[in-house]
């Protein structure tokens, strides 16, 4: 709380703009952030709101004299705000106005002057010190501000997440000269000359009522399932003079409605559109027509780039994109700041196809010539009554193959063939009369026929694992295993992120890196190219598809396949046991 000099308030009371520093004309001249104009005209026009230069001078000097960074090579070396964290200390500290308020003691109304903003949002791509920068404003505004009986929350989605600023915040007190009197502790921070607390919450909502906080700090919004832990803290905030929200993070993807929202409120409020001068927005990040793969652009949403990060990293990462329209969807959210779409074309064709030393020899692989006796994993995803049902087997490379080798085989019901084929203008006569997709009879897909052909694979090869969808499969893979089949051969594998993410990014690895061969098979390609990928909250990913007529059953059977690679490799219980991560039951496809 400040006092102010009569003229001041008067000037402002009269709307009057106060004059731009130097460092605000700065940074909208050189380096175009035009939100830090916007802050400082919204400012002036808060009736009686002045500017405290000497109070942001003094944070801005504070920073590198208390706080140290925490990694890496940065480790240990003061933390020297760079220029757009500095215009955003300065905005956040400098800026009062007048409230009223009654005594306590004599009931009397009275003025005291306090900060304007209330809340900070900040979007910033990855790598560019979100997480130290916010740490240290959390501390800033806890210890700095000296609240007798202060309290302090951070929250992300989970309390592992959330523990990454904390732990900063712990860091940073650790190594801060004049700070030791602090108490850390592994979930709490306690002052105990001004009996302030400082906590670390889970991401639940539940039990977080009661609280009065003079400080809340949430990472990641893009991740928020919902946004009640931050409006139940904000309510507790009443009694508080001068709370601070202190909110930060990267895009992500439009499916998560609350961090979607809370994009949307920040455009909403940085555009005038939402009058609230109390929140502070700063947004990095290419506008939608930008060319994320133009160096000259990244600077724009990477305000720290050439320190965090490099540019030799991003070229890099948009090396990696430039082939891959999955990864693409990666570098556009987690560097150019970019919010994307849930579901992205996968797998680059180009790429697909380099994958076949001979684009022939699908048909002996499919009958097995050339493969008889290998090690190899199985996979069937079996479909619906009209749809395509897949069988395929991954060989790891050995003596004789210096590739993972696909075989595939696909049957679909004779009496839909010239339906589906005049429907959804698919080459299935086509495929049938050359052997790429075989037929059973009547209008569905006799599962006998994948039954025979999973059991001759187990005669053979030597079939390691066989993975198997039980949404589907659950009486072919009882009849199997009624018929003879070994049961401890046979895993669970349900479609979906949890269950398949890693093995997509393995198969994923495969194609990019031309590690795979799967014989030119022309069905496999069309489901290839009809492939994409459904992202979580945290970007990973497995397979999916756009429309109902893109089949991709093949894909993900042979994302299954690899995947149980996988399982072999990881010591005591598997990962793709029958309990556990695969009996959640999360439908993508």
């Amino acid at each position: 709380m400040e006092s102010v000099s009569a003229g001041a308030i008067q000037a402002s009371a009269g709307h009057l703009l106060w004059p731009e520093p130097e460092w605000v004309q700065r940074a909208v001249d050189t380096h175009g952030w035009t939100w830090v104009r916007t802050a400082w005209e919204r400012c002036s026009r808060v009736a009686g709101s002045w500017f405290d230069h000497a109070k942001a001078d003094a944070a801005v000097a504070l920073f590198p004299r208390v706080f140290r960074l925490t990694d890496d090579r940065f480790a240990g070396k003061p933390f020297r705000l760079g220029f757009w964290q500095e215009c955003i200390v300065r905005l956040l500290v400098g800026w009062k106005a007048p409230m009223e308020i009654i005594d306590e003691q004599t009931d009397e109304p009275m003025i005291v002057h306090v900060r304007i903003f209330r809340r900070l949002m900040l979007w910033v791509p990855r790598k560019n010190g979100k997480s130290e920068f916010l740490a240290a404003l959390s501390l800033l505004f806890f210890i700095l501000d000296g609240v007798v009986g202060g309290q302090g929350y951070v929250f992300a989605r989970d309390e592992k997440q959330a523990a990454i600023i904390f732990n900063k915040m712990k860091a940073m007190i650790s190594l801060a000269p004049g700070l030791s009197d602090a108490q850390l502790f592994k979930k709490s921070i306690y002052l105990p000359k001004i009996r302030a607390l400082f906590e670390l919450l889970s991401g639940k909502p539940e039990g977080k009522h009661g609280k009065s906080p003079t400080v809340i700090a949430g990472d990641e919004m893009h991740e928020w399932e919902t946004p009640d832990l931050a409006n139940f803290l904000r309510q507790g905030t009443g009694t508080r003079l001068e709370p601070i929200e202190l909110y930060a993070s990267t895009a992500g993807v439009k499916s998560n409605r609350t961090g979607w929202e809370l994009w949307e409120e920040s455009r909403s409020i940085l555009d005038g559109t939402t009058d609230d001068p109390t929140t502070l927005v700063v947004i990095f990040a290419l506008d939608p027509d930008d060319d994320w793969a133009d160096e000259q652009n990244w600077k724009k949403a990477n305000p720290s780039l050439g320190i965090s990060p490099t540019v030799q990293f991003l070229r890099r990462e948009a090396a990696i994109a430039a082939d891959n329209p999955r990864a693409e969807a990666h570098f556009r959210c987690y560097h150019a700041n970019q919010w994307i779409d849930a579901v992205v074309r996968w797998l680059n064709l180009k790429k697909w196809d380099a994958c076949a030393s001979d684009k022939a020899v699908w048909k002996d692989w499919r009958d097995g010539i050339g493969l008889e006796g290998r090690r190899c994993f199985s996979a069937f995803d079996v479909s619906a009554n009209e749809d395509i049902t897949a069988r395929i087997l991954a060989f790891p490379p050995d003596e004789d193959f210096d590739r993972w080798v696909l075989s595939a085989r696909f049957w679909i019901p004779e009496e839909i063939v010239a339906k589906r084929t005049r429907q959804d203008r698919v080459s299935y006569e086509k495929w049938v009369g050359m052997g790429a997709l075989e037929t059973t009879p009547g209008d569905y897909v006799d599962h006998n026929f994948v039954q025979n052909a999973v059991a001759a694979d187990m005669e053979r090869y030597d079939v390691a694992l066989v993975g198997y969808d039980p949404w589907n499969a659950t009486k072919l893979y009882t009849d199997l295993v009624n018929d003879g089949a070994d049961e401890g051969r046979f895993l669970k594998m349900r479609q979906g992120i949890p269950t398949l993410g890693e093995p997509t990014k393995f198969f994923e690895r495969l194609v990019m890196s031309g590690k795979l061969d799967h014989g030119g098979h022309p069905v496999l390609r069309w489901m290839a190219g009809n492939a994409a990928v459904k992202f979580d909250d945290n970007l990973n990913y497995a397979p999916t598809k756009k429309k109902s007529a893109e089949k991709i059953d093949g894909i993900v059977a042979s994302v299954m396949a690899v995947g149980l690679s996988m399982a072999e490799e990881v010591e005591g219980p598997s990962i793709y046991e029958n309990r556990g991560i695969l009996e959640v039951e999360v439908d993508y496809l």
